[in-house]
């Protein structure tokens, strides 16, 4: 039985619990970046792993991802598995020559005979922290082939699929949510109960988090937990919506969208990253390559404009995806149908 007072974990305590646990399994997981160990990560989690495991495999990096996103790149290669702490995304910028041109494709051109188990952990999403901290950038690093990208959106998932990351011989880039790293743990709409033993959640694998019959809202991270408060004020018209969470980017499971859209009829796509060329786009253009116009009577996408994020909370509001905006696009569509 679950200790209902785990509930009130913050998550960053349950991403360092997770690390651990998987540190404990697997002595030749280091951890390296930029304020990891005597600080515990700017968000924490990280927090007690170098008092724990010591600097041989807990170390701080100076600022020079290029450097040490490099560095784990050779230590993968060399048989251990690393996880590397780029501590926002709008950072992997400054050492994207190593995820584009190493990590994504030596496996590829080895022939499959060198691994890079190596994790790549990074908080995206914006807490009004202005264009160059503000970023999801999921979409770009899906992008690139040779890549996995997680994105969960509970503190049950951020704590399974960090073990099925570390367990994991792909390269991966595992996307934490800033703003759900400062929630309050009571706040969660999708609260189930973490365990303190280890348990996975399956890489690849979407869930529903709520079952519905009049339109699905598929989504990912931070922005599930929008489209689950969106779902609810949809209730109080008579609408019936359905969340799709898709837990990870790539591999993209269609399949569980698909069988949402089948029985709705209506796909609602809610995407923090930028509207082109990203995940929004791609999840669209796949459902139509699947289904007829008889299966799928309204598609729509609500998502990021294609502008950096303004500074001011106010812009930054108005154009964000929230809960509001996914429930005023869903009654719209209603209106259509």
């Amino acid at each position: 039985m679950v200790d209902p007072k785990r509930q009130k974990l913050n998550l960053p305590r349950i991403i360092a619990e997770a690390i651990a646990i998987e540190m404990d399994r697997e002595e030749k997981i280091l951890v390296l970046g930029e304020d990891v160990g005597k600080i515990g990560g700017v968000f924490g989690t990280t927090r007690g792993l170098l008092t724990r495991f010591g600097e041989k495999r807990v170390r701080d990096m100076p600022i020079s991802e290029m450097a040490f996103s490099g560095m784990g790149i050779g230590l993968s290669m060399a048989g251990y598995r690393p996880l590397v702490e780029i501590m926002f995304a709008d950072f992997i910028g400054v050492c994207f020559e190593q995820l584009l041109n190493a990590m994504s494709k030596i496996p590829y051109m080895s022939g499959g005979t060198v691994k890079i188990p190596m994790v790549v952990k990074t908080a995206a999403g914006s807490i009004g922290s202005a264009a160059q901290h503000s970023q999801c950038l999921w979409g770009t690093m899906a992008h690139l082939p040779g890549i996995q990208v997680i994105a969960p959106s509970n503190p049950y998932d951020y704590k399974g699929l960090m073990a099925s990351a570390l367990d994991s011989d792909n390269p991966i880039i595992y996307m934490e949510h800033k703003r759900q790293l400062i929630q309050d743990p009571e706040t969660f709409l999708n609260d189930r109960p973490v365990p303190k033993e280890r348990y996975t959640v399956p890489i690849g694998k979407a869930s529903i988090s709520l079952c519905g019959s009049d339109l699905t809202i598929v989504s990912a991270s931070a922005q599930v937990e929008e489209a689950l408060a969106a779902a609810e004020v949809l209730s109080h018209h008579g609408i019936s919506a359905e969340v799709v969470d898709l837990r990870t980017i790539v591999p993209l499971d269609l399949e569980t969208v698909i069988k949402s859209v089948t029985k709705t009829e209506r796909l609602v796509i809610v995407d923090e990253d930028y509207r082109s060329f990203g995940l929004s786009g791609e999840i669209m253009a796949r459902v139509h390559e699947e289904l007829d116009s008889s299966q799928l009577k309204q598609c729509i996408r609500h998502t990021m404009p294609d502008i950096p994020l303004p500074a001011a909370r106010s812009l930054e509001d108005a154009i964000m995806p929230n809960r509001n905006s996914i429930a005023d696009v869903c009654l719209d569509l209603a209106k259509k149908s």
